[in-house]
């Protein structure tokens, strides 16, 4: 059966008609392979995909690895109602989704990327106000490092308790550095944002300037009273790009300067770098498919390695908007696994998951933010769920064909 497996997908690179080849049979597992180079592989998994049969087949296949895409962040789960009518000022939650996603992935031996505890967009206002009351001030410091901490404890609790060892990882803190110079304070090595798009950074402001350090401390005292094997990561976009990069490092450099244990050595909270992979340009092709973005990643990842640092790649799309394109694209998508692949040293990798956001290719209008964000061309797979020649290309550099 493998070998009829591997000359219907030679056919199939050879014919370019990739789609063809899901027919009835799948290849070998993807995550299996990427297993070999000491990685896992990710797929983004949203509430009402739970009602899409072939995608989740689709993903129990290929896939060990599940990142829900909105429904363990904060402004998901937190539910304003329950939490005013508490007595103790602490917020409450609502796991209803994120439950049945996670027990999903249970059942079917999949782990799962938390994502993500603390973010300052689209964060909820009334959080940050006293009584949580929109009409009233906003708290004092001390307050919202109280609710910050309970909240991050019951989250991290609630999921380890009710699925032992399925969530391995949490994103601690989401994009709190910023690109625009007016984003931050200058003189600031960490880039920490102040402002996005014009909003003001509710953490950074009414937390205090070290709200991150703060954050790291209450999940890793959370990890370390469960004894759980979690490992707690910074996540941000660019974070390939040296700027930025080193903007970062200085940051979680402060992270795990922050406290220390009983014998005056530093704790390390953060554990580890998630990269996000938007690789190209946003809405246009002008700066997808970009040879040295390669290099950009793969020196990247070794400069933070160098720093005790773990690496995922979250939330990956291999841009492309020009369907022309596709046989470079899976030439490039090839190339950037292949990237990955050679990282794997002595069977130890800094690379620890891959996780493909922009797995499927996109319908959305030109210009809509799914359009710009993941490309209406850039999946492995095509709008039916069909193997593109990306996947192929793909499959065939993992069996180093």
């Amino acid at each position: 059966m493998k070998k009829l497996t591997a000359v219907f997908m030679a056919l199939a690179l050879l014919c370019a008609c990739a789609p063809m080849a899901m027919a009835e049979e799948a290849p070998e597992s993807l995550c299996a392979l990427t297993a070999n180079y000491g990685f896992k592989l990710g797929a983004p998994l949203s509430y009402s995909q739970m009602r899409d049969k072939n995608y989740l087949e689709m993903v129990k296949t290929h896939f060990n690895s599940i990142t829900t895409t909105n429904e363990m962040k904060a402004y998901t789960l937190l539910d304003e109602r329950a939490t005013k009518a508490r007595t103790d000022g602490m917020p409450a939650m609502n796991y209803t989704m994120a439950d049945q996603m996670v027990q999903w992935a249970m059942d079917n031996g999949i782990g799962v990327r938390g994502h993500v505890l603390v973010w300052d967009a689209y964060m909820t206002d009334w959080f940050f106000r006293v009584d949580y009351d929109a009409k009233k001030d906003y708290a004092d410091a001390e307050t919202i490092k109280a609710r910050t901490e309970y909240y991050i404890t019951e989250v991290v609790t609630h999921f380890e308790e009710k699925f032992p060892g399925v969530v391995y990882c949490w994103d601690v803190v989401n994009e709190a550095v910023a690109d625009g110079e007016n984003e931050y304070a200058q003189g600031d090595p960490r880039h920490l944002r102040t402002l996005r798009s014009g909003s003001v950074n509710l953490f950074r402001e009414y937390m205090g300037d070290d709200y991150v350090s703060w954050a790291f401390f209450y999940a890793r005292n959370a990890v370390e009273k469960l004894g759980a094997d979690i490992k707690l990561y910074y996540n941000d976009y660019n974070a390939y790009f040296p700027d930025k990069a080193q903007a970062i490092r200085t940051l979680i450099g402060e992270v795990n300067s922050f406290a220390q244990n009983d014998n005056g050595e530093f704790r390390q909270l953060c554990d580890g770098i998630g990269m996000q992979g938007y690789i190209g340009g946003y809405g246009v092709q002008e700066g997808c498919l970009v040879d040295s973005h390669l290099d950009m990643i793969r020196d990247e990842i070794l400069r933070y390695a160098a720093e005790g640092l773990e690496v995922q790649i979250t939330e990956m799309a291999v841009r492309n908007f020009d369907k022309a394109q596709a046989d470079k694209h899976a030439a490039f998508y090839a190339d950037l696994f292949r990237v990955f692949m050679d990282l794997y040293k002595d069977g130890e990798t800094p690379l620890k998951a891959v996780s493909i956001w922009g797995l499927t290719d996109t319908n959305a209008p030109k210009g809509n933010y799914v359009y710009n964000l993941n490309s209406p061309y850039g999946g492995l797979l095509d709008l039916k769920l069909q193997y593109k020649d990306a996947f192929w290309a793909v499959y065939s550099a993992l069996k180093q064909e």
